[in-house]
């Protein structure tokens, strides 16, 4: 058994935005992470949503942050969206693109034409993240969808992280056509669906692999579908109070503040936490005891450690808003984490 949470699993899968880098800043000690496992001889994949870049792209632009990657490592949204439509359209057929160019070579790589205007009658729509999309395009995307057109997502990510927070992903384009057309899509490709995990597996004929991602909805959920372990780090969109309230699709197997997370031992990581304010409720420092409207939480320690605990009697029905501070830190860490003060 080995003494460190990565040392468990014969493949490691990465998501990229809010894990490895924030758009175009690799995320401190991402780098040496990979290097580390990779000197322990720990195969590694990168998953991503972002349908803005292919797979060779994103191995230079991975090399140039000091992530060594190569383009087989890499499985992108936009690849597999367009050997989905290879698989389901006929050779040549128009596809009309919406994103960026790389979603558009994907598409012609597939054997498939890329077009732009509805009135090339295209028999489908793929739409992926493109930082240029406007209007224009998307007016033909909905014309065309309304005219028969099979509507493809490359993913539904209704942001994408930065450094100055949050910004519009590809799902929020998605729903600009939803709300014109007042559908959904016809196909949703990549995570929370399972298919970018589940080839990352088995071109590394992996059998206990894990997935690292930041986001519940896409990354969490979809290794949860795939029947995967994961591990949630907080370097990306979702955050605490995210975690604390998630459903039983969307929670992780372990939580870390950052991927150093991987070379501590499991149990460190591992939620939840038994909970429920009884004998033993503590961990790290920080102590949980039940009340009679909720849980108290006292002492100090770590923030993981903190919400380790906390998941244990919020993902067994303790609503959030039920739980109070009975220390300073405990105090200042709820309210860091956006959580409404109790009294």
């Amino acid at each position: 058994m080995s003494d460190h949470l990565a040392g468990g699993y014969d493949l490691v899968i990465f998501d990229l935005d809010g894990v490895v880098f924030l758009i175009d800043r690799p995320i401190p000690g991402a780098a040496e992470a990979i290097d580390q496992l990779r000197s322990g001889a720990t195969p590694i994949a990168f998953a991503t949503n972002n349908a803005s870049r292919r797979a060779a792209d994103v191995a230079a632009l991975l090399t140039g942050m000091g992530v060594n990657a190569e383009p087989a490592e890499v499985l992108t949204s936009a690849g597999a969206a367009a050997a989905l439509l290879a698989e389901r359209l006929p050779a040549g057929a128009p596809v009309l693109v919406v994103g960026a160019e790389a979603l558009r070579a994907e598409v012609r790589d597939a054997g498939l034409t890329p077009v732009d205007s509805a009135e090339d009658e295209p028999v489908a729509v793929v739409q992926g993240y493109g930082p240029e999309v406007g209007w224009k395009i998307l007016a033909e995307a909905v014309v065309a969808v309304r005219a028969g057109a099979t509507w493809f997502a490359t993913n539904t990510d209704r942001t994408l992280p930065s450094p100055r927070g949050p910004l519009p992903g590809n799902g929020s384009l998605v729903a600009v056509l939803r709300t014109a057309l007042d559908r959904d899509p016809d196909v949703v490709v990549g995570k929370p669906q399972p298919g970018l995990f589940r080839t990352a597996a088995a071109q590394s004929r992996a059998e206990r692999p894990l997935t690292v991602g930041d986001r519940l909805d896409t990354d969490i959920q979809g290794a949860v579908t795939a029947g995967m372990d994961s591990l949630l780090v907080l370097t990306g969109v979702s955050g605490p109070a995210d975690l604390l309230t998630a459903p039983e699709d969307r929670r992780p197997t372990y939580v870390a503040a950052d991927m150093s997370g991987l070379f501590r031992p499991a149990d460190e990581a591992r939620l939840p936490v038994t909970g429920g304010g009884g004998p033993g409720d503590e961990i790290g420092g920080w102590r949980l005891t039940r009340n009679a409207d909720g849980v108290e939480l006292d002492g100090s320690g770590t923030p993981v450690d903190a919400l380790r605990l906390l998941c244990g009697v919020t993902w067994t029905g303790v609503p959030v808003t039920a739980i109070t501070a009975g220390s300073t830190d405990a105090r200042e860490l709820l309210a860091s984490w956006n959580l409404p003060e109790q009294h």
